[in-house]
């Protein structure tokens, strides 16, 4: 839901539970618990008090280890991977309908390195500034989504 407010815009319980294939008493239940955290805020300048209409906050979100309690934190990780993971498979499966002007700028890939944490963590806040410092263009006919996943390969890292 968050991800459809910041690509789609402002909608409704009503209009996400469709896009989604919710009910939307879910949809509102889930609306409400992302406006409590701050994700999302009511658009008031739209609808009435049974038409509401919500917004997402920021334009990305982020998350750090310890920003939230540790069940909340697993819980959260665990919804982006499943999240991130459909995407990526739609994306590879819509890759031969795009227009060839999207060859060059669409990649699946990885690049193992062996990184100390400190290095990691410098190689990290680098590839969110260049994100960061990358403009929004109100022209464009697509959103480009990064999804950014850095972490030790499962199974390793876990000694001190």
């Amino acid at each position: 839901m968050l991800g459809l407010l910041r690509t789609e815009g402002p909608a409704t319980a009503t209009s996400l539970a469709q896009d989604l294939g919710l009910n939307t008493g879910a949809t509102s239940y889930h609306l409400r618990q992302l406006a409590e955290h701050g994700f999302i805020e009511e658009e008031t300048e739209r609808g009435n008090a049974r038409d509401r209409w919500w917004r997402a906050v920021h334009e990305s979100t982020r998350m750090s280890t310890g920003d939230a309690e540790p069940e909340a934190e697993q819980a959260y990780l665990q919804a982006v991977a499943l999240t991130y993971g459909e995407q990526l498979s739609r994306a590879a499966a819509e890759r031969p309908f795009l227009p060839s002007a999207w060859d060059e700028a669409v990649t699946l890939s990885d690049w193992p390195l062996r990184l100390k944490p400190a290095a990691a963590r410098r190689l990290l806040e680098t590839l969110i500034e260049v994100i960061e410092n990358t403009p929004d263009d109100p022209d464009a006919d697509a959103t480009y989504t990064i999804q950014l996943g850095a972490f030790p390969l499962p199974g390793q890292g876990l000694e001190e």
